[in-house]
């Protein structure tokens, strides 16, 4: 990954709605979520969540797909995985006390 697409990455979540929104989409795993169950869930309006989708899409966080009148998103996981990979990439030098514990817990949440 290329430092470019990192910072637009975190740049992308680093708003507190953005974040509340790839973290509810994370939770709701490959099925996700409309767009109106989003803006329920958050107690966001509308317009809002429109605009803060848009961000976390043209990042490449999150993907819409169009279900019948429904619009349908999910959290892009490789893109993620990407961005975590850039940022632990030779981690630590190689000083396996200090990443062991980032891993365990980075292998718990996904269990």
């Amino acid at each position: 990954m290329e430092s470019k697409n990192a910072l637009s990455q975190l740049s992308a979540l680093a708003q507190e709605n953005r974040l509340a929104v790839f973290r509810l989409l994370v939770k709701a795993g490959h099925d996700g979520l409309p767009a109106g169950d989003i803006a329920a869930a958050l107690g966001v309006p509308p317009n809002t969540l429109s605009s803060q989708l848009n961000i976390l899409s043209n990042a490449g966080l999150v993907e819409g797909n169009r279900q019948g009148r429904s619009i349908i998103y999910t959290a892009n996981y490789d893109a993620i995985s990407g961005l975590i990979v850039f940022l632990m990439e030779d981690c630590c030098q190689g000083r396996e006390e200090v990443c062991s514990p980032i891993m365990a817990a980075a292998q718990s949440a996904c269990c």
